[in-house]
């Protein structure tokens, strides 16, 4: 049985589904709107890589380091973009929170804080983990920003840890939350959330 069961998260007019093989066209259209793949600090795959994107995804998931999710608007089943539980550690009850993207349309609104708000909570009351992780590229200022809103920790720095889709060679910010640290950031997502509506 794996630590992380296929699950779909609800909340706040949002659904992350499992990814599928069915989401490549949504996924496609959530990713060119605002052209993203042409960030040199993101994942986000060009339209003809979206099948393989996701294939990738399913075989990670298969050996249970990784867990996508497609994220979609309830109201319209429109894809928003993706997210995923990845670097998936059983054994010391810890998953990291990653892999995340949005159209350009659904960025600045209640979306991201939602995702993250359904996964830490599944992550820390369903599953129990003891720690979720984040980790960003160096120069991804607004991702830094985006964790560090969340209250997590910034760790430290991993220098030359990972390729761009550049082939420059990348040095990884790394943040973390405890699950003490979990009440309170669980009350300031509701409370961000809050002003949003």
């Amino acid at each position: 049985m794996a630590f992380v069961e296929p699950v779909t998260l609800r909340g706040n007019g949002l659904a992350l589904i499992p990814l599928a093989l069915d989401h490549e066209e949504g996924l496609c259209a959530a990713a060119a709107d605002g052209e993203l793949w042409k960030l040199r600090i993101t994942s986000v795959p060009e339209p003809q890589e979206t099948r393989s994107y996701i294939e990738t995804a399913l075989t990670m998931r298969e050996e249970e380091h990784r867990f996508a999710f497609a994220v979609t608007d309830e109201a319209t089943g429109n894809v928003l973009g993706s997210t995923s539980f990845h670097d998936i550690l059983p054994a010391v009850k810890r998953v990291e929170i990653g892999y995340t993207w949005y159209a350009k349309s659904a960025q600045r609104s209640h979306v991201n804080t939602t995702c993250k708000l359904l996964m830490m909570g599944h992550a820390f009351d369903t599953l129990g983990c003891h720690v979720v992780g984040w980790r960003t590229d160096n120069y991804n200022f607004a991702s830094q920003q985006a964790i560090e809103r969340l209250g997590a920790k910034k760790d430290g720095v991993i220098r030359g840890h990972a390729l761009r889709r550049d082939g420059t060679i990348r040095d990884t910010v790394m943040y973390s939350m405890r699950s003490g640290e979990w009440p309170e950031a669980r009350a300031q997502l509701l409370y961000l959330l809050s002003r949003h509506s």
